[in-house]
C-alpha cells in the first residue's frame, strides 16, 4: 500500500456484517503505507473515535480523529508520520458518554506487559518451510502417528537470566526442538501465546487476538520459531480461546461504552469459573472477528493446528451455572445455540482455507459428534480431547495395586465409546497444578514402583487407540506439580539419574511412528481388539492393534508389581513372536528381569484362538510383541 487510502472495500464490509469475514486481520487494525498507517477499528455505537500514540507523542489534543465508514459502524482514517514500530491505542468516546482507551483488537503486535498499547507491525519474516507445508497434510491426517508434547513456554526453559523475565522465541526454538527431537514427539502444542495481560492465567485469559506476546519477543520471531520447528519435522499446535475473555478496561469488554463483543446480561455474558466475559455468538461481527483470528494464526504465522479451549462451557447456558443464574435458549433449552452455529462456522472456514491442518477440541462432556463433518450433523472438529479417559485412567493407577482388581472397568469401560469420537488422549496440564500434584506424585508405592507404574502409564496411552499428548515434565517424571513461575527439574533428563523416562518415551514414540498397527487406525474400530479384558483378579490386559492390511501387534499389560509366569494368551498368528518393547528393561529403569525376547506360539487353545503363547510379565510392566 503506497498511499494514505483505506484497504476495506464494500464486499468487506458486507462479509463482516454478514459474520461470514474470515480474513478481516488484513483490513481492519494498523495498516502502515509508504506515507504514514491507516487504522480501522469497530466501535458502532461511540461518539467518536481518535488515535492516539508516539506519532503524536501521546498527545491528546493531537489524537487523530477517525471518521464513520457509513453505517457499518467501522472507524477510520490515516495518520501521516506513523510507522512499524510505534505504539498507539484508540481513545473511544463511549455510549455511554466516558472516554476509554483501548488497545486494538486486531493489532499484529502489543507492548510488553504490563504495557497495554498496540504496536504498528508488519511481519516481514521469509519462511523457509515449503517442505514442511506441502507435507503437513499427510502428517495431521486421522491414519497418521500424532503425539504431541504441550509446552508453556514461559516455564519450559532455564531459569530467568538476571536481566529479563522470559527466554525469547529465538532461545526456545533450538532447545526445544532439541528436546521434541530426542523424546520423538511429531508436534508441540502451546499454551496460549497470544497476548494477555495477566502472566498467572498461562494465556488463557486473552487481550490480543491477533498478536504473540511479547513477553518472548516480536511477530517476526515467532514466526521464525515456528519455521524453526518445521525446519525439524515438528509440527506446532496453538491453544486458542474463543469461550470467553477477560474485563480488563484497556481491551475488548465494554468496547465502544457498550457490550459490544459480549452480552450484557450476565446470565449470558459473565463467566462464573474464570470471572471472565462471554463473546456474543449470535452477533455477526463477533463471529467475523473470531474466524478471523483463527484463520490468521493458520495463514500469518504457518500454524498446524488450533486446539480450542473450553468447548464445554461455550455449549451449555448453564455451564457452571445454579438455577437462576441463566436463561434458557429460544427452544426452552440449555443448549447454547449460537455456540454451536459459531463452532460449525468456524471449523467450516478453517479446513476450507486450510484443508491441511486440524483443529482439537477440549470438550469435556458427552454432546454428539464433536468431532464429526458439519454435513453429517456434527460440530466439525478434528479430534476431540477424551477427558473421560483421562479421568477414568488417572482414578486407576492412583489406586494401589491391590485394590486395582476392583477398579478393571475403569479401564475397559473406553472400548464402549473409543470410536464415537476421533479422540486424543490427554495427560495435560491441568492434571498437574492446584494441587493435584506430578503425575509421578499420584502414583502409589516407592519410588522405584512410582517410575514403573508411570512408565506403565504412558505405555497404556500410547498403545491404546487415539493421539497422544503429554504436558512438559511427565517425561521427566518430575516429583513435583508444575509452576509456570519456576522450570523444568532438567537434571531428570540426566542418564545417570531418572533418564531412562526420558528414553521410555523416546522408545514409545518410535515405534508408533514406525508400527503401522499403532497408529493407522487409530479412529477406527478394526484397529482394536480385546485378548484379555476380564482378568481383574490378575489385573491383566492384553489386547491387539492393528492396521487396515491385518497386520497386528500384541499389547499386554501387568498392573500389579507381582510378576506373572506362564501367563497363556492367545495370539491370531502362529510361528514365533519377538518382543518389540518393554518397560521393564533396564535401559528405561526398570529391573531387566522378565524380558520376553522371542517365543513361539503354540497349538494351545485360548481366548478363541487355537494358537497362544506362553510369556511371563513383568511386574508394573507393559509388554508390545509382534509376529
Amino acid at each position: 500500500m503506497s498511499a494514505l487510502t483505506s484497504p476495506i472495500t464494500d464486499d468487506d464490509l458486507h462479509w463482516f456484517a454478514e459474520g461470514t469475514h474470515a480474513h478481516l486481520h488484513r483490513v481492519l487494525g494498523a495498516h502502515p503505507t509508504r506515507d504514514g498507517c491507516w487504522f480501522a477499528v469497530w466501535a458502532p455505537n461511540a461518539r467518536a473515535v481518535q488515535v492516539v500514540g508516539d506519532f503524536c507523542a501521546w498527545d491528546a489534543t493531537r489524537a487523530v480523529a477517525l471518521q464513520p465508514r457509513g453505517v457499518s459502524g467501522v472507524w477510520e482514517g490515516g495518520v501521516p508520520g506513523a510507522r512499524v514500530g510505534h505504539r498507539y491505542k484508540y481513545k473511544v468516546h463511549g455510549a455511554d458518554g466516558r472516554w476509554v482507551d483501548k488497545a486494538d483488537p486486531f493489532a499484529a503486535a502489543a507492548e510488553l506487559p504490563p504495557a497495554t498499547a498496540s504496536l504498528v507491525a508488519t511481519p516481514t519474516h521469509r519462511w523457509r518451510d515449503d517442505r514442511w507445508m506441502s507435507t503437513r497434510r499427510a502428517r495431521s491426517d486421522r491414519r497418521a502417528p500424532i503425539s504431541i508434547y504441550e509446552v508453556h513456554l514461559g516455564s519450559w526453559m532455564g531459569a530467568p537470566s538476571p536481566d529479563r523475565r522470559f527466554p525469547t522465541y529465538k532461545e526456545l526454538a533450538p532447545s526445544l526442538a532439541d528436546h521434541v527431537e530426542r523424546c520423538g514427539f511429531t508436534h508441540v502444542e502451546l499454551l496460549p501465546v497470544m497476548e494477555h495481560p495477566f502472566y498467572g492465567s498461562w494465556g488463557y485469559q486473552t487481550t490480543g487476538y491477533f498478536a504473540p506476546t511479547a513477553r518472548y519477543g516480536t511477530p517476526d520471531e515467532f514466526m521464525a520459531f515456528v519455521d524453526h520447528l518445521h525446519s525439524r519435522d515438528i509440527g506446532v499446535i496453538c491453544d486458542w480461546v474463543p469461550s470467553h475473555f477477560p474485563g480488563d478496561d484497556h481491551a475488548l469488554a465494554w468496547f465502544d461504552g457498550t457490550a459490544l463483543y459480549e452480552h450484557a446480561d450476565p446470565r449470558l455474558g459473565h463467566h462464573p469459573d474464570w470471572d471472565s466475559k462471554i463473546f456474543n455468538y449470535g452477533r455477526n461481527e463477533v463471529r467475523s472477528f473470531l474466524v478471523s483470528s483463527a484463520t490468521c494464526w493458520l495463514e500469518r504465522y504457518h500454524v498446524d493446528g488450533l486446539r480450542v479451549d473450553a468447548v464445554a462451557s461455550m455449549l451449555y447456558r448453564d455451564y457452571s451455572r445454579r438455577d437462576g443464574e441463566w436463561l434458557p435458549n429460544e427452544l426452552g433449552g440449555r443448549e447454547n445455540l449460537e455456540a454451536v452455529a459459531f463452532l460449525r462456522q468456524l471449523n467450516e472456514a478453517v479446513y476450507h482455507h486450510h484443508p491441511d491442518v486440524q483443529t482439537y477440541a477440549e470438550e469435556s462432556t458427552a454432546w454428539p459428534g464433536v468431532s464429526r463433518p458439519t454435513f453429517d450433523g456434527g460440530l466439525g472438529f478434528g479430534f476431540k480431547w477424551d477427558m473421560g479417559w483421562m479421568h477414568d485412567t488417572l482414578g486407576y493407577f492412583a489406586e494401589d495395586p491391590v485394590h486395582r482388581r476392583w477398579h478393571h472397568d475403569e479401564l475397559t469401560f473406553r472400548a464402549i465409546y473409543a470410536w464415537s469420537e476421533s479422540y486424543v488422549l490427554p495427560l495435560s496440564h491441568d492434571e498437574v497444578v492446584h494441587g493435584k500434584g506430578s503425575l509421578l506424585t499420584k502414583l502409589p508405592g516407592d519410588d522405584w514402583q512410582r517410575r514403573a507404574n508411570l512408565r506403565l502409564l504412558l505405555g497404556y496411552q500410547w498403545t491404546l487407540p487415539g493421539k497422544k499428548l503429554l504436558f512438559m515434565g511427565g517425561e521427566l517424571g518430575a516429583a513435583r506439580e508444575w509452576d509456570h513461575e519456576a522450570t523444568l527439574d532438567w537434571s531428570l533428563a540426566d542418564p545417570e539419574m531418572h533418564g531412562g523416562l526420558v528414553a521410555w518415551v523416546r522408545a514409545l514414540n518410535d515405534l508408533y511412528r514406525a508400527c503401522v498397527p499403532l497408529h493407522e487406525l487409530d479412529c477406527d474400530p478394526g484397529g482394536f481388539e480385546w485378548v484379555v479384558a476380564d482378568d481383574s483378579a490378575n489385573s491383566v490386559l492384553a489386547w491387539l492393534r492393528s492396521d487396515a492390511s491385518g497386520a497386528a501387534v500384541l499389547v499386554v499389560a501387568n498392573l500389579t508389581p507381582v510378576p506373572r509366569g506362564d501367563y497363556r494368551i492367545g495370539v491370531p498368528v502362529a510361528g514365533t513372536w519377538r518382543e518389540l518393547l518393554n518397560s521393564d528393561d533396564l535401559r528405561f529403569g526398570g529391573a531387566g528381569n522378565h524380558s520376553v525376547g522371542t517365543v513361539t506360539a503354540e497349538t494351545v487353545p485360548s481366548h478363541g484362538r487355537s494358537q497362544s503363547l506362553s510369556l511371563t510379565l513383568p511386574p508394573l510392566g507393559l509388554v508390545v510383541l509382534g509376529p
